[in-house]
Formats: structure tokens, sequence, C-alpha cells
């Protein structure tokens, strides 16, 4: 997740935004991955998050702010596991919609929801994953340089754990910006500079990391890894271009269990992993930087590469599967979009583009488009949200509503989209007209880009530096 930027802005960064890393830090940072994780001692700065809960009442109450870079594990004298699951990147199922029994309240009765507790991040876009009352979320702490992945009450916002690790990153729009995924078991996450690591989900306790650089000649994308960890059974996949394009890794003990080929030496995105059936095979879906390619689930094999979706400047949006082999792409700097589609024919996959549409019509230049009741919702160039059928026609668009580069969701029939300044709008799920249902004032923005999470009757959102559970139950 990345903002927009001018040319000159763009070309700037591609100058200085890599420096190279002093032979020092170059030492210590192998020392501290090749002796484990490393607890930092407190930082004198303020601390990476500091807990703020409402006036409204609740059943514990947090902790004294932790200093930065500090790894602990809190266990709370007394757990309510709040409902909800949305455990990775676009929830349950990678469609970035819920239908679920909940009583919602999309209304606000002409305010806005409340917000049951909010923490204060280091910047970033990095957003939570929810399960078994826990909330996960990666951050970055500048004082001590030092990635942390956290792990919060559902129910309260008090802190459990947190396991932080030195890196060091400088300040390129915000640091932190992907999503953990989250098992029973395990906590996976990838780090800005693609540090690959699991822990014990309930505790923090560190199980195995990767330094994906080192190890398979990743290349850090611009900005920074965007890219979502990919959790499927017992193995977690990671798009990582360099040595291989995709890399199957068991959850367990972090053991590599296949690489698929990269004969073009493609490398990562920001793009994230999609899994698709197709002809009765399950494969993976990656938009690397020289195309889109689909890896058997099986053994990592490559199935097939298409090389007309090339992206300039960087690949963002995720494929969105509209089902029987077909695709919708989507991409910013003018890259448009397309229906693709992928088949066998005498035993051979192969993808192909059916039709593209230019960037006027339709153009995600960062979050992944919506398919929900046969037609596609999603933000285009200029940041008006828009309907289409699976046609590329558009059949509404937002108007004076703008968006910006903020996420969106669907649940149960309702649009759910912030804002860059943190306005959250409800709007119907319809393909007939936009109607807006309600919006409110959630977080002081700016940068309200972090994807947002469901769970029970509560949205996580978040903007540049503050993360808040907002409250949705109710009657209408």
């Amino acid at each position: 997740f990345f903002p927009s930027m001018s040319g000159n802005a763009r070309l700037s960064l591609k100058i200085y935004a890599w420096p190279a890393v002093v032979a020092a830090a170059g030492i210590a940072a192998l020392g501290w991955w090749i002796y484990g994780f490393v607890a930092y001692p407190p930082a004198p700065e303020r601390p990476l998050g500091i807990e703020e809960f409402p006036t409204r009442p609740t059943t514990t109450t947090a902790q004294p702010p932790v200093s930065a870079g500090t790894s602990f594990y809190n266990p709370p004298k007394s757990f309510t596991a709040a409902p909800g699951l949305w455990p990775w990147f676009r929830g349950p199922d990678h469609t970035n919609v819920l239908q679920d029994t909940a009583n919602l309240n999309f209304s606000w009765n002409g305010g806005a929801p409340s917000a049951v507790w909010t923490v204060n991040l280091g910047e970033g876009y990095a957003a939570p994953a929810v399960r078994n009352g826990r909330v996960y979320v990666i951050d970055y702490d500048q004082a001590g340089q030092a990635d942390a992945v956290r792990c919060f009450s559902l129910a309260t916002g008090e802190e459990i754990w947190r396991q932080s690790y030195p890196a060091v990153v400088k300040r390129n729009h915000g640091m932190s910006r992907t999503i953990p995924a989250v098992t029973d078991k395990y906590v996976v996450a990838l780090g800005p500079k693609c540090h690959l690591y699991c822990m014990d989900a309930l505790t923090g306790k560190p199980l195995w990391k990767k330094d994906l650089v080192a190890e398979y000649g990743v290349t850090v994308p611009e900005w920074y890894a965007g890219q979502c960890p990919f959790v499927d059974g017992d193995r977690v996949i990671i798009g990582t271009g360099g040595k291989a394009l995709m890399v199957a890794f068991r959850l367990s003990d972090g053991t590599a269990v296949w690489q698929t080929p990269n004969p073009k030496g493609w490398v990562m995105t920001h793009s994230s992993i999609l899994p698709v059936t197709v002809a009765g095979v399950r494969q993976y879906v990656y938009c690397a930087s020289g195309g889109i390619a689909g890896a058997s689930a099986a053994d990592g094999s490559l199935l097939w590469e298409n090389d007309e979706w090339v992206i300039n400047t960087a690949t963002v949006p995720t494929p969105v599967d509209l089902g029987q082999g077909r695709l919708f792409l989507s991409g910013g700097y003018d890259a448009g979009s397309g229906f693709f589609r992928i088949e066998k024919t005498g035993g051979t996959f192969r993808g192909r583009f059916e039709k593209r549409l230019p960037s006027r019509v339709f153009g995600a230049e960062q979050q992944t488009p919506v398919f929900f009741g046969g037609h596609i919702y999603g933000v285009r160039s200029g940041g008006q949200l828009v309907c289409l059928d699976l046609t590329g026609k558009v059949l509404w668009e937002s108007g004076t509503d703008r968006f910006g580069l903020g996420p969106f969701l669907i649940w149960n029939g309702t649009i759910l989209a912030m804002t860059d300044s943190g306005i959250l709008r409800a709007i119907e799920a319809t393909p007939t007209a936009y109607r807006k249902l309600a919006e409110a004032k959630v977080l002081p923005g700016p940068e309200a880009w972090g994807p947002m999470a469901p769970a029970g009757t509560r949205l996580l959102v978040r903007d540049l530096t503050t993360m808040a559970c907002l409250e949705h139950g109710g009657p209408r």
C-alpha cells in the first residue's frame, strides 16, 4: 500500500530510496538473524503504542505502556474471546466479502459508530487480522529500529504480547504495510525488508524466520514489502521472485516444501497470491514484475505464465476471482484493467486476456476490487467508487463523493469504504445506483489506507498512526 506520486517524486524515489547499507549495519543484522530474535532494551522515545480506551466501561484495564522495541508476553488475568474471524488479507475466503448473521447498524443514527478502543501505532498501513478473539498487526518502532508483531484483545484492546526484532527501515511513506496470516497455532508476517517470520499465535514465541533477501535473492519492492503471506493448510506461500517465483514453507518448522521456477527472473511486487481452481486443479496466481503466472498448489510447478500484464512503477492490487477460470486484473499508473481467462487445452494450461479496459474506464492503483452479486466494485483513478458489470460497463459512479486510496469491503450487502482522511461511508451494494446510507468521521487521518477487518459486530480500521475498533451492533 503506497501513495500516488508525481513523476518527479517517483524519479526521486528511484534515485534515492535504496541507499546501500553500511558494512557495520550489515554485520550487525547478520548476527541478529543468526542468533535469533532479540528483545531491545527500553528506548527513551515514546512507546510503540499507547493504549487509549473509551469512556464506556470495559471488562479489563490495559497494562502500562511498554517501552519501544520490547518483546513480552502478558497473559490476561481473564480473557473473553470476542466473536469474529478475519484471519488474513481479504478475509477467510479471500474475497473481502463477509456474509454472516451479525445484527448490524450502518445508519449510525446520524452520528458515528462508537470506538470501543484505540491504539497508537508506528507510521504505516499494515492492517489487522483477527482470530480467536485476538487482533494481530505488524508494527514498526522508529526509535528502537525494530519491527514488532503485536497481539491485542479484540474485546478490550489490551496488548497480550509483542515480538520485536531488529530491522533498519527508513520512513518512506510509512514503514509497515502488510497483514499477518493467522491459524489456530501460528501467526506469519512479512516485514518491510522481506523478513518472513512465524510465531506461536497465543504467546508470540518465535518459531522460525527467513531472510528472503539473503536466502532467495528477493528484491525488496519500492516502498517496502506490501505482499501479504498466503496460508493454505499447513503451508505459507510467498511470491518471492528472485531465485524462485513462489516458495511454499511448512508452517510447523519453516522448511521449504517446494519452489516454483522463475525462468524470466521476475521480481516481487506488492500484489498478493490468489488461490483458484481451474479444470479441477488448485493453483496459486501471482502478479510479479514481468507478468502474471499460475503454479500448482500440489508441487509448485509452473502451469502457465503471461507477460502482457506489466504495470509501470508498482503492481499492487491482487487478481479477483470471478469463477470458472476468469479473473479481473486492475492496476494504477495508466495500466487500466481487464478480464483474464485461465484455461486448459490438450492437457496444458494457459492464461490470456479476454478484454482490456483503459484506465479512464477503470484502473485501481492500490486497493483490490470486490466481486459481489455478479458485479465488480472498486475505486478508480480519481477516487470515484464505481460498479462494473462483467463486460466492463460502468453502471454507476460515486459522483462528487471521492475515496482516494482508502480501503473498502462488503459486509452483509453493504459497502463500507474509507476515504484518505478517515471518513467511513456506508453504501448499498447494488448495481442499480450509488446509494449512500451514512457517513462519519472515524479516524483523525491522514492516509487511512490500511485494509479494514470486520469481526463480530466490530470493525477494525486504521490511518497512518492510529488503529480503532468500531462497534456496529444494534437495531437498524
